[in-house]
């Protein structure tokens, strides 16, 4: 082995180390849990088919993917605008900064209380009932704790920033001059953006999307809160059956049916991203 070689393992040894510790082991020991038998100690995959033959688990499973999918669309949606304004309408390099710090200052600041904030301003006498009932846009208060609407909420409030800056960081290293070779070519500023702008900042879009869509569907303290227990989410199912009923073989069932769920999800997204690339 060279020295060069021997360096290189030196450096990454740590790390790996470390994941295997603190990532690996664990989930190693949530898979063999899962396909445990506590009463005969034997290999079995009845927690799996509890979970696949039971419909109030697949409305779990779909309230689940469909709030974490809403809530990255929104990102999204929101998050590009926010960041095409940091990155090609602020002149300023410490205006600049001042949106950064204001965008990522929430983000050190923990789920739980940001959650309790929401609590109180979306509550029925909240101040966004009141502020609505005032501008005389509705005439009852909106229910939104307790409902997915108030979940959704939140979790696009937390999870925005992830969005921003990834797409950010795609605006930011984007060859400028490709957009004003398409505008010398007669092509308006509005095709210019969907033909040259748009694709080339994908890569941020979907790593936006991504870490988004990873973190609302495993999220479980804003849900939890937001939703008063009436919205039931598969980390939420997941916290009881571990800390309440303290089924760890079924609890660890649903962990693996959250992760696999997940993770095929962003492997088809990655799929889709890699042949739509190739056209």
């Amino acid at each position: 082995m060279s020295a060069q070689a021997s360096v290189v393992l030196k450096l990454i040894s740590l790390p790996l180390l470390f994941f295997a510790v603190f990532f690996m082991i664990p989930l190693g020991v949530v898979l063999v849990s899962s396909v445990i038998d506590p009463a005969s100690a034997q290999p079995t995959a009845a927690h799996y088919l509890r979970i696949l033959a039971d419909q109030y688990h697949w409305e779990v499973i779909l309230t689940t993917f469909r709030i974490g999918m809403a809530t990255t669309v929104l990102c999204l949606l929101l998050g590009y605008p926010l960041a095409w304004y940091l990155v090609r309408i602020v002149r300023s390099p410490r205006w600049r900064r001042v949106c950064i710090i204001i965008l990522i200052v929430p983000l050190f600041t923990s789920n739980i209380v940001r959650s309790f904030g929401w609590m109180v301003m979306l509550g029925r006498s909240g101040v966004v009932n009141d502020a609505l009932r005032s501008l005389a846009l509705i005439e009852r208060p909106i229910r939104f704790l307790g409902a997915e609407l108030g979940i959704l909420i939140g979790l696009v409030y937390i999870l925005l920033p992830f969005a921003v800056l990834s797409i950010g960081t795609a605006l930011s290293r984007m060859d400028r001059s490709l957009e004003r070779a398409s505008q010398d070519l007669g092509a308006r500023p509005i095709q210019t953006f969907f033909h040259v702008t748009l694709p080339l900042s994908l890569p941020g879009v979907a790593s936006g999307a991504i870490m988004v869509f990873a973190l609302a569907v495993s999220a479980y303290v804003t849900p939890a809160l937001l939703s008063g227990g009436k919205v039931t989410v598969l980390s939420m199912l997941i916290y009881q059956q571990y800390s309440t009923v303290f089924d760890f073989n079924y609890g660890g069932a649903l962990s693996i049916v959250l992760l696999a769920l997940t993770l095929s999800l962003v492997a088809l997204a990655n799929h889709m991203g890699r042949v739509k690339g190739e056209q």
